[in-house]
């Protein structure tokens, strides 16, 4: 017989929908979870990054923004800066905001980010007020915002101290156009002018202030040449720099990470969403499988057979693909709405295609590497093999059906390296994901074969449980992948958020101490512990001086000159703060080299991170040069120091000999532990006697740390849910994939004089079998992964409460046999005269 033609293949698989794709629904399911999974992980990163990009100058106030900490332009810089265009000035800095008068209900001082801006402020968009419009403030004005407002009962007309001068409040802030653009903050945000930011005596030499000078650009001049400009004009000046099309570096690398954590989740429950894909084709084809028998009696070949249920399937997927596109095209709007503040930016609605087209090809190749299987025996099993299928061992795939899907296979791949920012932490996703999938479906084999070669048991019920696990037909192996990824995402979670509680609510505050105090005057370092001692004489300092620096070389090499930093080296990004000392300091430990003498006098001697000194592939003798206040300062490395960043304490990636930094100006820093009663006490003392003083207390630091975490942790579990859900579907595809042959088991049973509480509870046992066979793998697979995200990605302590691991892992368990117990339910139900009439 002549082959049919694509046309009259159509016609054929049409009209065998005419019933819709009831058969199909599973491969629906499955593809429309994973695609609107993708789809809207994509849509929102990238509405997100692109409104971060596409409001640039409004966010960072600018065209070009120039930074740099304690200290401001000096008049050759600043006359540079104005041959570019337009300046505006702003300082910012740490402070705190205490009430003139003391009220019931309000703290006495509260830490702020303290902005003093110039007339011209701000160069694009606008300072919005709760009430009024904004204008030019005058030196002794100051606008707060609602945060600091509800903390210290503040409101328009009252008064509040900053340092040495006192502002009158004449309007909250209801939004700052370069809020993304600012950065991270610790506190609610005040704004005085410049001549203001002047009165309170804040700025000192060596306090830890930021200055900023945003440009608007003369027409003509390119952001990318006005930078390349002043670094060529000042190499060793130690600024840092922005361009409007990368206003906010910190907040657009975070979603863009973040996104790709996610999309990698999704395209994992893609992955196992393909195997509930393969079930319900195998299921639907199962259904099928007269009809495929009485084309071949009549003539119909191979290639028929192929192009009538591979259009029915390639329409099926289209139809879970555009529904899961639309989805995830218009859920960002949701999450935005739900997210609110959370967001750095509240992006508007708009259709971003290379995510979606993204998912689309992801979903359509998964629909095809995982349905070609079923669709490859259909195709070349003879028309007596098809009506044995359901009582005989199905044969193997032939070799052009394999390459298809190993090709397949190669783009998923492909496209998630091309596409992803790191492509070899993409790979390491995928490859785990790939060998847990290997694990899962070598125990499910080796399941099947030991199952069938125990000695049969006495109990008819269990020796039927124990025949289920190896009889033709059975889908022990795709039960073992349901089961097997479904407890080990129950495992992974709870484990996850079990250790970031530990952390946050027991490791960190042993450790921690109780207050964070900035900007001690350098020469008042006897005065502030005599204090602190009067105060609270159990307390333990540790006071130290604090600059800020930018690592501006390493060994031979120029940061400058580099295309991409190093993998980790975040250190090289910016100013970071850099101390000296004469001795060891706390929560450090020596492994390399040797500590300065206390009287040492010679050549810039610098000690480094050990893991620092890894990234840069640098060690003892070699050279670090580092920009302090518009001065390159080379230093030897003399030793190398294992950080022990957990202490919470002032842990410093470079710390100097003495006699290189002692002169510059600087203040100092410090830790105090002591007792919770004394807190007050002390930071009452200490604004008294050292107004410009920032005290920043543990416990904020903690909630904003557990806030980040959580939110992380909702984001991972929202994702990671999906994931659950496509194993629910691949073990709800095993299941419908398995029908056919239980079908016909549960009715020779019935004619045998079973019941259906007898069969059920057969398939109870079988299920119960495979989940404690599985409990302990999925134990470990979790408890590996879980190890891996706490220790290895957020490198905290690893502490999970296993009480709720394994309670989490038996509720899990048993969801996912009541899942496939009601999904036996439909075979119970056959009746034996109508199945045998069917056979």
């Amino acid at each position: 017989m002549r082959a049919l033609g694509w046309r009259a293949a159509w016609n054929i698989a049409r009209r065998d929908l005419h019933s819709g794709f009831r058969g199909l629904r599973l491969l629906l399911v499955c593809l429309f979870l994973g695609v609107a999974t993708l789809a809207t992980i994509g849509s929102l990163t990238a509405s997100i990054t692109g409104e971060i990009s596409a409001r640039g100058q409004v966010l960072l106030g600018g065209d070009v923004e120039v930074g740099m900490t304690q200290r401001q332009a000096s008049a050759q810089e600043r006359a540079a800066l104005a041959q570019l265009g337009t300046v505006s000035d702003t300082i910012r800095t740490r402070a705190m905001a205490r009430r003139t008068t003391p009220i019931a209900g309000a703290p006495d001082a509260v830490l702020t980010e303290l902005k003093g801006v110039d007339a011209r402020y701000p160069l694009y968009g606008s300072l919005t007020l709760e009430r009024g419009r904004y204008a030019p403030l005058a030196p002794d004005a100051a606008l707060i915002g609602k945060s600091l407002s509800e903390r210290l009962l503040l409101k328009t007309g009252d008064r509040v101290r900053y340092g040495d001068a006192e502002f009158r409040i004449v309007g909250l802030i209801a939004d700052e156009s370069d809020r993304v653009g600012e950065g991270f903050t610790l506190g609610p945000v005040a704004i005085v002018s410049l001549d203001g930011m002047k009165r309170t005596g804040l700025l000192q030499p060596g306090a830890l202030y930021e200055t900023k000078y945003r440009i608007r650009l003369n027409p003509g001049v390119v952001p990318g040449e006005a930078v390349d400009q002043l670094k060529a004009r000042f190499p060793t000046a130690g600024f840092e720099y922005k361009t409007r099309d990368r206003a906010a570096p910190g907040a657009v690398r975070f979603f863009e990470r973040m996104g790709q954590f996610l999309s990698l989740i999704g395209l994992a429950a893609l992955v196992i969403a393909g195997i509930g894909v393969s079930n319900g084709v195998a299921s639907y084809l199962g259904q099928k499988r007269g009809g495929i028998a009485t084309f071949k009696i009549l003539g119909a070949t191979s290639a028929d057979i192929s192009r009538i249920y591979l259009l029915q399937i390639a329409a099926a997927s289209a139809l879970a693909v555009g529904a899961g596109l639309v989805v995830g095209a218009v859920l960002p709007i949701a999450f935005v709405a739900l997210a609110g503040d959370l967001l750095p930016v509240a992006p508007g609605f708009a259709v971003y295609p290379l995510p979606l087209l993204t998912s689309a090809a992801y979903g359509l190749l998964i629909a095809f590497a995982f349905a070609m299987p079923p669709l490859a025996r259909a195709r070349t099993h003879p028309a007596a093999a098809q009506l044995r299928s359901g009582v005989e061992e199905s044969r193997g795939i032939d070799r052009r059906s394999v390459a298809l899907v190993a090709l397949a296979g190669a783009l998923v791949v492909t496209l998630a390296l091309v596409t992803a920012r790191e492509p070899i932490f993409a790979a390491a996703v995928l490859g785990a994901v790939a060998l847990v999938l290997l694990v899962l479906l070598g125990i499910g084999a080796l399941i099947r074969r030991v199952s069938a070669r125990l000695p049969r048991p006495r109990r008819p019920l269990l020796r039927l449980a124990l025949a289920n696990l190896h009889r033709p037909g059975a889908q022990t192996v795709a039960l073992v992948i349901a089961l097997g990824l479904a407890l080990t995402l129950f495992v992974t979670l709870a484990a996850i958020q079990t250790s970031l509680d530990a952390e946050i609510e027991r490791a960190v505050p042993q450790r921690a101490p109780s207050q964070f105090v900035l900007d001690i005057p350098s020469e008042s370092r006897d005065a502030f512990s005599t204090l602190v001692k009067r105060e609270a004489p159990e307390a333990k300092l540790n006071i130290v001086p604090s600059l800020r620096g930018t690592i501006t070389a390493f060994g031979n090499t120029r940061v400058a000159d580099l295309k991409t930093l190093p993998e980790g080296a975040w250190f090289l990004r910016g100013e970071r703060g850099v101390t000296y000392s004469d001795v060891l300091p706390q929560g450090s430990d020596l492994v390399a080299g040797e500590w300065w003498p206390k009287d040492y006098a010679g050549p810039p001697l610098v000690s480094l991170d050990r893991e620092a000194a890894a990234i840069l592939n640098v060690g003892v003798g070699d050279t670090m040069t580092v920009s302090i206040l518009g001065r390159e300062i080379q230093a030897r490395i003399a030793s190398l120091r294992q950080v022990n960043w957990d202490t919470m304490g002032f842990n410093y990636i470079l710390v100097f000999s003495p006699n290189t930094l002692a002169a510059a100006p600087h203040s100092l820093t410090a830790t105090i532990d002591m007792e919770p009663k004394n807190e007050g006490k002390v930071s009452r003392a200490l604004l008294g006697a050292f107004p410009s003083a920032s005290i920043i207390a543990v416990s904020e630091v903690v909630g904003q740390v557990r806030t980040i975490l959580d939110q992380m942790a909702t984001a991972i579990l929202l994702s990671a849910s999906v994931t659950i859900l496509a194993g629910i579907a691949v073990l709800v595809g095993a299941i419908a994939a398995s029908r056919q042959a239980r079908s016909y088991d549960s009715v020779i049973l019935k004619t045998l004089g079973a019941t259906r509480r007898q069969i059920l509870a057969a398939q109870a046992l079988e299920y119960a079998l495979l989940a404690l066979t599985l409990a302990a793998l999925a134990l470990g697979l979790g408890g590996l992964a879980a190890w891996y995200v706490i220790a290895g990605v957020f490198e905290f302590g690893w502490a999970p409460d296993w009480s709720i691991v394994a309670a989490t892992l038996g509720l899990g368990a048993l969801l996912t046999l009541g899942i496939g117990l009601l999904g036996s339910l439909p075979v119970l139900s056959v009746r034996p005269a109508q199945a045998l009439r069917r056979l």
